[in-house]
């Protein structure tokens, strides 16, 4: 499995919210222009990107509806976006499988400051095995 680096991580938002909301507020496509990257997302996001003519930063499938079924070319761009976005999954369930953040009960700022320094002891980590949490 290849790694995959973390390289921003978001303030952390009290409460519940959805993905696409807290990807708004924290500004997510003015943050990846900015860094000259893109980013491939599920239909959950379709909409986020402000500029998707112009700069597309987000990438994401076309939704099906009731008066517009997909052709058999959006349907194949919709699996390859998918495919590629499978790595970043299995990256995310690495993450959640340290379970490290399931009984984080504080302060909003306080959990970004917590996430933030896990992010810099990933991205510097001892160079052993780093698929591995940190001690």
């Amino acid at each position: 499995m290849p790694w995959c680096n973390l390289i921003w991580i978001s303030s952390a938002r009290p409460g519940r919210s959805s993905e696409i909301t807290a990807a708004r507020h924290g500004k997510i496509t003015a943050h990846l222009r900015e860094a000259g990257l893109g980013a491939l997302a599920d239909l959950g996001f379709v909409g986020l990107d402000d500029q998707p003519d112009d700069d597309p930063v987000i990438i994401t499938g076309r939704k099906a509806t009731r008066n517009h079924q997909l052709t058999d070319a959006e349907k194949e761009a919709n699996r390859l976006i998918s495919r590629e976005r499978a790595a970043v999954e299995h990256g995310f369930a690495h993450l959640k499988s340290w379970r490290i953040l399931t009984k984080v009960r504080t302060n909003a700022r306080h959990a970004t400051t917590l996430l933030r320094a896990l992010l810099v002891i990933a991205n510097t980590g001892s160079g052993g095995d780093r698929r591995s949490p940190p001690q």
